[in-house]
């Protein structure tokens, strides 16, 4: 996620309607953004602008898309979405947030036809950049941990690193562990569920 919009005068039109300030978007003003080529994200009332992402990024997200598809077909327990897609984070936390992979699993998942999903995702994955890394480790981080998400994964092109971090029963904090060269993540909340961290990224 890029840096808060630090201008809200737009160069586009919107019917003279003005844009919020910082700290006062919601949802509604975020659907009248333009269809732009930027990934826009709503967290606590800010505004978050981020542009289109570079290769290495596509490529780990692509990987765990297709890992994980595959996961949720062969054991029936859910299925990943990537991003664009709106997810709103309970409280108004997210008013939406775009995570990189979501994994819902059966009966906790958007039906077809609609148009975000309001709740709680059992997994997100956020695929770090140099423009990104930061607030994937603080803001969407403190966002998803206080939302309840109970896995977050981050996976970090640069390190060939996957940090996987496990939200505690009393839901206050997060359990990190960090995968790396030769290593295979396992997750904690979906039982089969095992990357090769080697699988994940480009052949260099």
């Amino acid at each position: 996620m890029g840096e808060p919009a630090r201008s809200l005068t737009f160069p586009w039109e919107d019917d003279d309607r003005s844009w919020p300030v910082q700290g006062q978007w919601t949802y509604a003003d975020y659907v009248r953004l333009p269809d732009d080529g930027y990934r826009y994200e709503v967290i606590r009332g800010h505004l978050y602008v981020s542009a289109a992402p570079n290769f290495d990024h596509q490529y780990v997200a692509i990987r765990f898309s297709w890992l994980l598809t595959q996961f949720g077909v062969d054991t029936g327990l859910g299925f990943a979405l990537a991003a664009p897609f709106d997810v709103l984070l309970p409280e108004g936390i997210a008013s939406p947030v775009e995570p990189d992979l979501v994994f819902f699993r059966t009966g906790n998942q958007p039906r077809s036809g609609d148009p975000n999903f309001q709740g709680v995702p059992d997994l997100v994955i956020e695929v770090e950049s140099p423009r990104t890394r930061k607030r994937d480790r603080t803001i969407k981080q403190d966002a998803y941990r206080e939302a309840g998400v109970p896995e977050y994964w981050r996976a970090d092109p640069r390190t060939r690193r996957v940090t996987v971090l496990v939200l505690s029963e009393d839901r206050t904090r997060y359990a990190e562990r960090v995968y790396g060269r030769g290593e295979t993540i396992r997750s904690v909340l979906l039982p089969g569920l095992v990357i090769p961290v080697d699988s994940l990224f480009p052949v260099v």
